[in-house]
């Protein structure tokens, strides 16, 4: 983060403007911003930074913004809203998933999420999940996550089609087992890998700012860190026994 605040120094000219713009929280409470020009365009004279000292914009006028009881005139006010993050899945997929016995996936999640590797989940058969909680989460480049657990289910479907199996399924004990080490672990942030902590502004990096309840599985990682887990998926799949999983 001392990086990171000595890059604003290094570009923006103006010394009160480059302060205003340094992140002031430690690493991985917030996603700094990077932009090849982003920095740069304080140094254009017709850019002003306002600063809200964290409290956001007091209200939309029919002219602009007011921020600290001024008005700021403005021909066009872009809105950045974000994305939907943290919320059902079955809200941001229109669908639940229905595993053995009826048994939705909701319902298996009601009270935590639970799964081993954060691909597979016990109790519903030939279901592999391509996401990042229970995995190296985003305390990794996400898109790595899909990659490493896009080839970990390639292999598992390529054992089963050689092997003449219709099913695979991780057992109770594997998925168990998996959760007990993200929990225990005293990895990054001190409880299996969670990101961020409660001294954190609240987001859904550190669970709102809750240390735990519902919500907070969705925060674990592997314990040891991103790349210890792609390495320990690679040993994992190296070994050929494919532990904590059944094939059928």
């Amino acid at each position: 983060m001392e990086e990171i605040r000595a890059r604003v120094d290094s570009i923006v000219e103006d010394p009160e403007t480059a302060q205003k713009l340094k992140a002031w929280y430690r690493q991985l409470c917030k996603r700094p911003c990077f932009h090849d020009e982003y920095l740069q365009s304080y140094n254009e004279p017709g850019v002003t930074l306002v600063d809200t000292d964290g409290k956001g914009v007091e209200r939309i006028t029919k002219n602009g913004v007011v921020v600290a009881g001024k008005e700021y005139e403005l021909d066009c006010i872009i809105f950045a809203t974000g994305f939907e993050v943290g919320t059902s899945f079955t809200h941001r997929s229109g669908y639940d998933v229905t595993g053995r016995g009826g048994l939705k996936l909701s319902e298996y999640w009601s009270d935590a999420m639970k799964t081993r590797h954060g691909i597979h989940v016990h109790g519903f058969p030939n279901l592999f999940i391509v996401q990042l909680t229970h995995a190296a989460n985003l305390i990794s480049n996400v898109p790595h996550n899909f990659t490493e657990a896009g080839r970990a289910i390639a292999a598992v479907v390529n054992h089963a089609v050689k092997g003449g199996y219709s099913e695979v399924e991780v057992t109770k004990a594997g998925e168990d087992q998996w959760m007990d080490l993200l929990h225990n672990g005293s990895g990054l942030g001190g409880l299996g890998g969670i990101v961020g902590s409660a001294d954190c502004t609240p987001g859904y990096y550190n669970n709102e700012g809750q240390a735990g309840g519902l919500g907070s599985e969705l925060l674990l990682a592997y314990p040891s860190g991103p790349v210890a887990y792609f390495q320990y998926l690679k040993d994992w799949l190296s070994s050929g026994d494919f532990e904590g999983l059944e094939f059928r």
